[in-house]
């Protein structure tokens, strides 16, 4: 669950300073981008939307090493490191993806994520909890779900996604300030450049329009998990998968996971509503994996 907030944040990130540096820009060197055609505007904001998501993948991995304190295991110590990376090791080659590195980070709420740029240099991480508080057998579903969003290539899915979601955002949100900027101008005819309707208008845009966005990308992120949960099952076995998803059920959906890196775990946190969860509830992806033939 913990890659998609963290890479949402980054990717949150990246765009705000790509956002306010275009408006700066204009306001120091009077570049009025109501006098660009739309064909160059949309262009504009294919390179910077696109742009500013793919930065983001790129930084996944390290940034949810920095972020977690992930501990990689380089030289297995003990049985349950070598156990770990054997494991992880057996279902990568299962499903035909390069060997991820595999690491622990501290957190007493049992949970997982993947992350990284490339499906054959990924990062499969487990707390300490998960690791203190689930059964081998659980613990190995876990992994499979987490090799399942690599195998699955959710994080270049995403990245697409989010993508296309920053060109909406980037695109629109200059429309509406184009238009704001015109409403309050009214008749006059200077064209010094953009005025403060365009820039108050195009910040109040993105911000509701990336709002919007975010919805989307909950949406997704919660169609995505059922398909790990598949993977989960077949490269350790359904019933394992069911255990440790009713596990997490018994710990209340641990919640520790910082932004953007929620999407891509293992555990959903609570939301205030359905449209902001990462994860759909525990209880449908086990009724989901009961049904299944």
């Amino acid at each position: 669950m913990m890659r998609i907030i963290l890479l949402m944040l980054t990717n949150f990130a990246v765009m705000a300073v790509l956002f306010v540096t275009m408006n700066v820009l204009a306001a120091l060197f009077g570049i009025n981008m109501s006098q660009g055609s739309m064909g160059g505007m949309l262009f504009m904001a294919l390179i910077f939307g696109f742009g500013g998501s793919f930065i983001s993948l790129l930084m996944s991995k390290w940034m949810a090493k920095k972020s977690m304190g992930v501990q990689v295991i380089e030289h297995p110590s003990n049985n349950q490191e070598r156990w770990l990376v054997e494991t992880v090791r057996r279902q990568a080659e299962r499903v035909g993806i390069g060997m991820p590195e595999v690491g622990i980070f501290y957190s007493p709420e049992p949970n997982a994520f993947a992350t990284g740029a490339n499906k054959n240099a990924a990062l499969v991480a487990v707390s300490q909890g998960l690791l203190e508080r689930m059964t081998p057998d659980e613990v190995e579903a876990v992994l499979g779900h987490e090799v399942g969003h690599i195998a699955n290539g959710d994080m270049v899915t995403q990245t697409l996604l989010q993508g296309v979601l920053n060109t909406f955002v980037f695109f629109f949100a200059r429309v509406i300030g184009m238009f704001v900027d015109g409403l309050l101008r009214g008749n006059s005819q200077e064209n010094s450049g953009p005025g403060i309707g365009y820039f108050i208008g195009s910040i109040v845009a993105e911000i509701l329009l990336g709002f919007l966005a975010m919805l989307i990308v909950m949406w997704f992120s919660r169609y995505r998990e059922f398909r790990a949960d598949v993977a989960g099952a077949d490269l350790a076995g359904r019933q394992k998968m069911i255990a440790a998803l009713q596990r997490l059920q018994r710990v209340h959906e641990p919640q520790d996971l910082p932004g953007e890196m929620k999407a891509f775990g293992i555990a959903g946190g609570q939301g205030l509503s359905r449209l902001f969860m990462t994860h759909p509830p525990l209880e449908e992806r086990i009724a989901a994996l009961q049904a299944a033939q």
